[in-house]
């Protein structure tokens, strides 16, 4: 017998017992922004998100996929295949999806009200938290003044926004070879420059308005790629940031609490509960 046959065989063992770990469970789960048909789309790791969590109900809050970009210049990686057949693999096996669009997959607007496999299209919904709790889901693009004003500027502003993206990718190529976090440099520009604070906060405070008109407790949307939860004249604004700089997601839990939640701690989370308990662990060899 090999020699080596006992450790391969341990190993084997081992990696079947953690692969049986479930995923992380939300009662629902928000993510929006993703852009697939981009290079900057985060998709493998929200494959590696997806994989890791399951839900009762998943939105998908707009800018799915970037129908802007893809007019430009064609671009589809396998990843891109993977989560939709990973999203639609859910609805099959009984997760309540729903496709609100946004204006970069605005093209699927015409099909609101249908559904697709599973998949409900809806131009806005209004969810019911554990707690009761109503809150309006929508992508938000309405209520970007420059979208509903100017959209050829907002093409302007798309372009500017993918060209500081592509440098990202370069400097922190740089940055992890030298041993350096992940930072954002749109993100930074946000945060700094004056008229993005007070055009972030504008936006933010439109939504919570609509959702009050509307009698509801609460707004969840995307559009801006700024995760964030705040209370806005009595409401709870909730925006469930992106897929291509924040790699984040809002998630209610049983007890009807909203969070935010990355991809970093999600798959810190995962590889906690990969570690087999006494009870569960498998007889290895000696």
């Amino acid at each position: 017998m090999n020699a080596r046959e006992p450790f391969k065989q341990s190993k084997k063992l081992l990696k079947q017992a953690m692969g049986k770990s479930k995923p992380l469970h939300f009662r629902t789960i928000w993510i929006s922004d993703i852009h697939l048909g981009t290079s900057g789309c985060q998709a493998k790791r929200l494959l590696e998100f997806l994989k890791a969590t399951e839900s009762d109900k998943l939105y998908l809050v707009g800018d799915i996929v970037d129908g802007w970009q893809l007019k430009r210049r064609w671009y589809w990686h396998q990843t891109h295949n993977d989560v939709v057949q990973l999203v639609m693999k859910k609805a099959k096996k009984g997760t309540k999806v729903i496709f609100v669009p946004g204006n970069h997959d605005e093209m699927v607007r015409q099909f609101i009200g249908l559904d697709f496999g599973g998949i409900k299209i809806r131009d806005e919904h209004v969810h019911t938290t554990a707690n009761g709790k109503r809150m309006l889901v929508l992508h938000g693009d309405r209520f970007d003044g420059v979208i509903a004003c100017a959209k050829w500027l907002a093409y302007v502003g798309d372009s500017l926004y993918t060209m500081i993206l592509k440098f990202n990718q370069y400097f922190n190529a740089w940055r992890a070879r030298a041993g350096l976090p992940y930072w954002s440099l749109s993100q930074y520009l946000k945060l700094k420059v004056k008229n993005a604070v007070s055009y972030i906060s504008s936006f933010e405070e439109a939504l919570a308005a609509e959702a009050k008109k509307q009698g509801l407790d609460g707004v969840i949307c995307g559009h801006i790629h700024k995760p964030e939860i705040r209370d806005i004249d009595g409401i709870k604004y909730c925006n469930d940031g992106d897929w291509v700089e924040s790699l984040s997601a809002l998630v209610e839990d049983a007890t009807g609490e909203l969070r935010l939640i990355d991809w970093h701690e999600v798959m810190l989370r995962w590889e906690q509960t990969q570690f087999i308990s006494e009870d569960e662990s498998c007889a290895i060899p000696a």
